[in-house]
């Protein structure tokens, strides 16, 4: 058995991404999302030692304090405080963060160039601190920009002493996008703004857009939001969120059943619920 944690759940769609490779690849695996309230956690990971539960993903609010909970986790845990995935492994408990590693294969899988590029990310919370931490080793030059700018400048002064890289933090105003986008290569957006049901919501204008842009935006309901529409228009190459959610995910069901994740699959399924709950498209 493997699950899913998370203070809401019921929108989750790991449980459809996860079944469809197990059943697509004949694994003798089951996936299923449980509610656990912040006060149940601890319990929650000792049920799943006591069960035998084999893995777990975590999403909000438990990323973080899940940590203190298990027995071992990787570098990417260490620094960002914050897991997204549990491998139990005759009852040790080991924490790993694929949130970075899916943006990453996301960003490539789909075309994207990241030695040597700019970029600019839009947000400093827990998913975009893992963007971050991923993309800082790749790419050229990190540019975040953080509605706290200080978030953004501790984040940044923090990698770029790790990778001995140009990373900038700062404030994220109109005028701070507008003059980085000038340069970039790749924007990400990494912030709430745009998820349903905000569907007209948008902090970077479109005349600020450019053809020769690749624009992903980690929202993946609805599918293809209003930045995402308008860097289509502007000719722009544009990842949809649904890539990283099916990378990330992809990531830990390897890391579970130690198989190649059969990533069309996952998207397919993904899409087909995404469209049956009426995600905009």
């Amino acid at each position: 058995m493997c699950g899913v944690i998370g203070d809401p759940i019921e929108h989750t769609l790991s449980p459809t991404i996860h079944n469809a490779a197990f059943n697509h690849l004949k694994l003798d695996f089951v996936f299923l999302a449980f509610r656990v309230k912040a006060a149940d956690l601890e319990n929650a990971v000792r049920g799943m030692r006591g069960l035998g539960i084999y893995g777990l993903n975590v999403t909000m609010p438990h990323k973080s304090t899940v940590i203190s909970f298990l027995d071992e986790v990787d570098p990417t845990v260490q620094f960002l405080g914050s897991a997204n995935t549990i491998l139990n492994k005759d009852g040790k408990l080991s924490g790993f963060n694929t949130d970075g590693v899916g943006a990453l294969k996301a960003l490539r899988e789909n075309g994207a160039e990241l030695s040597e590029k700019k970029v600019l990310l839009l947000g400093a919370g827990g998913a975009a601190k893992a963007l971050a931490f991923a993309l800082a080793e790749e790419v050229g030059e990190l540019v975040v920009l953080n509605r706290a700018a200080e978030k953004a400048r501790e984040l940044a002064e923090a990698l770029g002493r790790m990778f001995n890289k140009k990373v900038v933090g700062g404030s994220l105003s109109p005028d701070a996008i507008a003059k980085n986008l000038r340069a970039s290569d790749i924007l990400i957006n990494a912030t709430s703004v745009g998820m349903k049901p905000n569907l007209s919501q948008s902090i970077v204008a479109p005349q600020w857009l450019k053809s020769d842009l690749v624009v992903m935006d980690i929202i993946y309901d609805p599918v293809e939001t209003k930045l995402a529409r308008d860097a289509k228009a502007a000719g722009a190459k544009v990842i949809s969120g649904v890539e990283m959610l099916i990378y990330q995910g992809a990531a830990s069901f390897e890391i579970w059943t130690g198989r190649a994740a059969p990533i069309e699959v996952m998207r397919r399924a993904a899409l087909n619920k995404l469209s049956s709950a009426g995600a905009s498209k």
